[in-house]
């Protein structure tokens, strides 16, 4: 069965579940996306990986990457190969010592650990074809005036108020307490402002 190869596109709110988030997959050659509801715990170790974020101690898909490159087990490609009620499955190649092994995982881990390997993300074409979207392009949001209706600034928690400097600092804050959700939130109003400056 032929293999479609994905990667890690982005971290948004789950819709349909309160308090879990999504990961969204997009296709290396396509336009589809595969989105894939994730709880809060394994989209920070999403985010944490693909952000390259320093944290003083390891969380635990840190803890499991660091036990494997001691001992020689590289992770060569997570396959998400079934999709059954609602729920993805996943499998994680692995190779230690030339030889091959795969073992079954829960997506979200096996997802949080292809980020920290670098290791390509496979899927098949019928669960495309069940689960793929093509999102359309968003239009331009218009800037909020002061006055105030609801803006998107407001998504970020009353962070536009803090000057950019203040906000590196709280993120360097919320890092060394481990509150990494807080942190994806300061991270994302950083790079809405470097991005607004660079137009």
């Amino acid at each position: 069965m032929k293999k479609i190869e994905l990667e890690i596109v982005g971290l948004s709110g789950s819709v349909s579940q309160s308090n879990n988030f999504a990961v969204i997959l997009g296709e290396i050659e396509g336009d589809r996306k595969l989105p894939i509801v994730i709880g809060n715990f394994e989209a920070q170790a999403i985010a944490v990986a693909i952000e390259r974020m320093h944290q003083p101690r390891p969380m635990t898909h840190d803890l499991f990457k660091n036990f494997m490159d001691i001992f020689h087990i590289d992770l060569q490609e997570v396959i998400i190969n079934n999709l059954t009620d609602g729920i993805f499955f996943a499998r994680m190649v692995c190779q230690r010592d030339g030889e091959l092994y795969e073992i079954d995982a829960r997506t979200s881990d096996a997802l949080a650990l292809a980020a920290r390997f670098h290791c390509p993300i496979h899927t098949y074409e019928f669960i495309m074809e069940t689960a793929g979207i093509i999102l359309e392009e968003e239009e331009p949001q218009p800037r909020a005036r002061k006055s105030g209706g609801r803006s998107s600034r407001r998504k970020s928690g009353g962070l536009s108020s803090y000057p950019i400097e203040g906000l590196q600092k709280m993120l360097e804050d919320m890092l060394s307490s481990e509150d990494y959700e807080r942190a994806a939130l300061i991270r994302d109003e950083i790079k809405r402002r470097q991005e607004e400056e660079a137009k």
